[in-house]
């Protein structure tokens, strides 16, 4: 059993909104915290304008591949977050669950993609701090 939290997050593409959450916490957890992404209906790619936002703060996400959710995924984690966008998510006891409310990135500019990214950047923030206080 392992001391470290594991975090799910899910969007319908695993293209935008999970992506951006998994890449941050990633990076700011620094190994703190395991992070998966994954959705139902995976898309082909990232979106190109959601890599481009994350490129211009340092984080590359263009090689990432959207992923099919699965039920191991969420029985694995602690803490499953969809992204505001209605996804059904198998349900386990003592799993913890959240819904982010959050604009989709979908079909949108660069410039609408910056404050849902950085929207995202603060919940990531303040769920990492929830996750792993500093001592």
């Amino acid at each position: 059993m392992s001391d470290i939290p594991e975090v799910l997050f899910v969007c319908v593409h695993n293209a935008g909104r999970s992506q951006m959450a998994a890449a941050l916490l990633q990076h700011h957890a620094r190994g703190r915290v395991r992070v998966r992404s994954a959705g139902s209906a995976p898309a082909d790619e990232v979106n190109p304008a959601v890599a481009e936002a994350m490129r211009e703060i340092g984080l590359d996400i263009s090689a990432e591949v959207p992923t099919k959710l699965t039920t191991d995924a969420v029985q694995a984690s602690d803490v499953v977050i969809t992204m505001g966008c209605g996804d059904a998510c198998p349900v386990f006891p003592g799993k913890r669950y959240l819904d982010w409310t959050l604009a989709d990135p979908a079909g949108r500019d660069l410039a609408a993609v910056r404050p849902i990214r950085e929207e995202i950047d603060r919940r990531v923030r303040a769920l990492l701090a929830e996750l792993v206080p500093v001592s």
